[in-house]
């Protein structure tokens, strides 16, 4: 498909680079201050592990990057069609 520029169209809020590093300094720091709050909250584990320090972050993150792994290099070659499927 074919992009067309229209001459009247305003820029996008993330199209200024100085509001994406607002946006990604604001995104960190929330990151980091809820990561220091784990320090202070007081768990109810069921297993030890989960009293550690960062436990839920490391964990959301391992899982994320495994999902990512699993959809590119098991389900991408299931589901995908050959590049001339419509012609």
């Amino acid at each position: 498909m074919k992009q067309v520029n229209v001459p009247n169209d305003k820029p996008g809020i993330f199209d200024n680079p100085r509001n994406v590093k607002r946006l990604l300094v604001t995104f960190f720091t929330l990151t980091g201050l809820m990561l220091l709050i784990d320090v202070f909250y007081h768990k109810h584990a069921i297993f030890h592990w989960e009293e550690y320090f960062g436990f839920y972050a490391v964990y959301g993150f391992v899982a994320c990057v495994i999902l990512v792994i699993i959809s590119k290099y098991i389900l991408r070659p299931l589901v995908m069609r050959k590049e001339d499927y419509y012609d």
